[in-house]
């Protein structure tokens, strides 16, 4: 079994690792301008999942991240990723758990885009209040798959999409 993982603050010195996890993780990653970008956003939370080696010997591993920004009242999450060898182990999990932790206001209004055919991210997300409320056609450019645009407001909280903007029926695409 593995040790829990360590949340901490991504940093730039972070950056190679994470480029290597993107890259290992999904069919069209992250650039590294895109990184530093998010990093480098005063409001944003970008956050990492580390666990020290077995054995205790050699540096820690990085094992996944999260990038969230915030405009205006509403935070975006960007980008979660685990290291494939990693992942069904709580990772994503934690990474959530910490990011809603550091939010000042517990009312505050979160979304994100995920692929459609990713059952396991959505299900974590709805696990944490995320409701589906509408879809991106085409969002990936791999393969023009849909995105479901998922909210976690106060009202999603209880099942309602009420406070979500422009929250409307959700019919992807055909395959």
């Amino acid at each position: 079994m593995n040790p829990p993982a360590e949340i901490r603050r991504l940093t730039y010195a972070d950056l190679p690792r994470v480029i290597a996890v993107e890259r290992r993780a999904f069919p069209t990653p992250w650039s590294l301008a895109m990184f530093v970008l998010e990093l480098s956003k005063p409001s944003g939370i970008c956050l990492a999942a580390w666990r020290t080696r077995a054995g205790g010997a050699g540096e820690d591993q990085l094992c996944g991240y999260l990038i969230c920004s915030r405009y205006d009242t509403v935070w975006h999450v960007m980008n979660v990723s685990v290291d494939p060898a990693e992942r069904r182990a709580g990772i994503a999990t934690a990474l959530l758990e910490s990011l809603i932790e550091r939010i000042d206001d517990p009312e505050a209004p979160f979304t994100l885009e995920v692929r459609v055919s990713n059952v396991p991210a959505i299900r974590l997300y709805e696990r944490f209040g995320f409701l589906t409320a509408g879809l991106r056609r085409r969002y990936y450019a791999d393969n023009q798959e849909d995105a479901l645009i998922m909210w976690r407001t106060p009202m999603t909280l209880r099942g309602s999409l009420e406070d979500v903007p422009h929250a409307g029926p959700v019919t992807p695409s055909p395959s």
